[in-house]
C-alpha cells in the first residue's frame, strides 16, 4: 500500500480491519530510519485480501491509498527464501585451489 509518511501502523491497521484480521502491519523504511511511504497489511485471512484491494484509492491522512495485492505463499508449500547469498559465488582465497579440481591427482 502507499501511504502517507506521517502514517503510524496503528492508522493503517484500523483502516483495513473492516477487511478482516489483521495480522500485521510493516512501513518500510529506508536505512535511515525515515519511511519509504508504503507498508504491507498481513491478513489472517486470504479473502481479506480481496476487500483491502476495495480500498485501493480509499483516502488515509488526506491521501489516497493504492492497494496492490503482493503474492501470496501457498498453505503448505515450503518457502525458499535464501537469507545469504549463494555459497558457490562466495570469493575464494585464490591461492588455494578447492581439492576437487587439483589437477594434481591424489598426491601422486
Amino acid at each position: 500500500i502507499q501511504v502517507d509518511y506521517s502514517c503510524t501502523p496503528e492508522e493503517v491497521q484500523q483502516h483495513f480491519q473492516s477487511c478482516g484480521t489483521v495480522n500485521r502491519v510493516t512501513i518500510r523504511t529506508d536505512k535511515y530510519g525515515q519511511p519509504k511511504g508504503y507498508a504491507y497489511v498481513e491478513f489472517l485471512e486470504a479473502e481479506a485480501v480481496q476487500e483491502a484491494l476495495l480500498l485501493n484509492e480509499s483516502e488515509l491522512h488526506g491521501r489516497q491509498l493504492k492497494v496492490t495485492a503482493k503474492r501470496t505463499n501457498i498453505p503448505g508449500m515450503k518457502q525458499y527464501r535464501p537469507r545469504r547469498s549463494n555459497p558457490f559465488m562466495q570469493p575464494r582465497d585464490p591461492f588455494m585451489a578447492p581439492y576437487f579440481f587439483s589437477p594434481y591427482g591424489y598426491g601422486y
